[in-house]
């Protein structure tokens, strides 16, 4: 493939433009990143993203017009295929129809996490936690390799499955301990995913004072759990 100059657009806490910085660290490609306010999306945004989010793609080619790639798997896929010599899902084909698989649950393991986070009331963070330690139990019956979700590579699974547990890394222990108990294998993989280089870089150094200012604005329960270390800025 060409070089290609690529800008990311992205808005600072959503897991989905993680991913894909996540698949573009990995894979030591140079990029820009460009942030939306997506409570006032401008006029230039809106006319790139066909569904009006992020993350989009800006692929630019010597010769060729300029393309906007938009979600996240689609972006993740080309990326996959056009950069770096080793990819992010398996040689064999039966493997990799399991990876995508798992990836899809991911999406539904984000919907209860950002639920979970976002309730207004007990009901719903009951509910949404329930499914959350359901799903997570289900994962902790397929992980029989380490550190990540196929053994020793780095897979897009990893990718996907990072930026939530993101999330359980910065609340308070009295909130994530309960949700990841006996589930040790999970727990490894979470651990060994916190330490990943392009999962740590993935995010801007504010992420957790972001993550806590959207708890207060949207008043939800765990407004207050976020831990004070990593709100001040401090390392793990």
């Amino acid at each position: 493939m060409p070089h290609a100059q690529l800008t990311l657009i992205s808005h600072p806490l959503c897991p989905f433009v993680q991913r894909a910085a996540i698949v573009l660290l990995e894979k030591h490609v140079p990029f820009e990143r460009i942030n939306v306010d997506l409570s006032a999306k401008p006029d230039w945004f809106l006319a790139l993203s066909p569904m009006g989010k992020v993350p989009l793609l800006k692929v630019e080619l010597q010769d060729r017009a300029d393309t906007i790639l938009f979600e996240s798997t689609a972006i993740c896929e080309y990326l996959n295929e056009t950069k770096g010599s080793i990819s992010l899902y398996s040689d064999d084909a039966l493997a990799r129809a399991q990876q995508r698989a798992w990836v899809e649950f991911g999406v539904a393991v984000l919907a209860d996490a950002w639920q979970f986070l976002n309730a207004q009331d007990l009901a719903i963070a009951g509910i949404k936690r329930a499914a959350l330690r359901y799903k997570l139990h289900q994962l902790e019956g397929k992980l029989d390799q380490e550190p990540y979700f196929s053994g020793s590579a780095f897979s897009m699974v990893d990718a996907v499955f990072a930026p939530v547990f993101r999330y359980f890394d910065l609340l308070s222990p009295v909130v994530s301990h309960p949700i990841f108990n006996d589930l040790p294998r999970v727990s490894a993989w979470r651990s060994s995913l916190a330490d990943r280089p392009s999962v740590m870089s993935a995010v801007e150094d504010d992420y957790a004072s972001r993550l806590q200012q959207h708890l207060v604005n949207q008043q939800a329960l765990l407004s207050g759990s976020i831990r004070n270390d990593l709100v001040a800025g401090l390392s793990r």
